[in-house]
């Protein structure tokens, strides 16, 4: 029998809300929420310990919830349909969210497998969805890490969470200064390449990038800091025929990696 709650006045309930909607709760306690069957799955799998799983039945059967592969000490609760609507974050949803710790990401925390690693780094990327496309990227080319720089929100956010497909937890990540980062990657000796508009630029595809490389990317708006650049092993740039001068972050990264990784021959 498992436990019920049907009240959205119920204190859990209340700071369970508090963790989908404020970055600083989630900082504070160091938990957040993960919603859909696929994500809490990638995440078990990630690493990621499960506290509590909330659960629609009305939504998702028993039998489903049994199959999530939880612990023994985590803890399942049926809920009724108005306090999941509260807690829910996606419209077209599976019926269970659960309660998990975050992990710390710094970069020391970081374990390359590869004698050569291929690494992503995003400077101040702001919105959540180029988060999450970003991710998706990583993990659909297997690279070996991806490194925010002065992240302007919590990798726990829901919508990163949700516009990734969990593939927050099947990345390596970390996060850090841009001043930090470069210590980590000059440290390693890993070649810096910059994505950056300038006349000095060199084309993307003149590079080897079958070393051990990291291919730093900024925001469409303000491109790479005067940091990155003055540090870069190359500057280089994406060739654009057309009548504007940048692509989607997201896209501009894609295309870099897949260009290492046809180099590498897709190791």
């Amino acid at each position: 029998m498992f436990k019920q709650i049907s009240s959205i006045h119920n204190s859990f309930v209340k700071e369970l809300f508090q963790l989908k909607e404020k970055s600083r709760v989630r900082k504070k306690t160091g938990l957040f929420l993960i919603e859909g069957q696929r994500e809490i799955m990638l995440a078990i799998s990630g690493g990621y310990e499960v506290e509590t799983v909330l659960f629609d039945s009305g939504i998702i059967s028993i039998t489903e919830i049994e199959s999530l592969s939880l612990s023994e000490s985590t803890e399942s609760i049926e809920v009724s349909s108005e306090v999941y609507q509260k807690l829910a974050y996606r419209s077209s949803t599976e019926g269970v969210i659960a309660v998990a710790k975050s992990k710390e990401l710094s970069l020391d925390k970081i374990n390359f497998k590869s004698p050569t690693p291929l690494i992503l780094v995003a400077e101040a990327p702001e919105k959540p969805g180029n988060i999450g496309a970003l991710l998706r990227t990583a993990d659909a080319a297997n690279i070996d890490a991806v490194i925010i720089a002065n992240p302007k929100t919590d990798l726990y956010n829901p919508n990163i969470i949700r516009s990734s497909v969990g593939c927050v937890f099947t990345n390596q990540i970390a996060t850090g200064t841009t001043t930090k980062i470069i210590a980590f990657l000059q440290s390693k000796n890993i070649e810096i390449y910059c994505a950056a508009l300038l006349e000095t630029s060199e084309n993307y595809t003149k590079q080897n990038f079958t070393k051990s490389t990291a291919l730093i990317v900024g925001t469409e708006a303000t491109g790479l800091s005067e940091e990155w650049l003055n540090n870069a092993s190359k500057n280089i740039i994406i060739p654009m025929q057309g009548a504007i001068d940048s692509m989607n972050v997201s896209v501009s990264a894609g295309i870099l990696i897949y260009e290492a990784k046809r180099q590498r021959d897709f190791k």
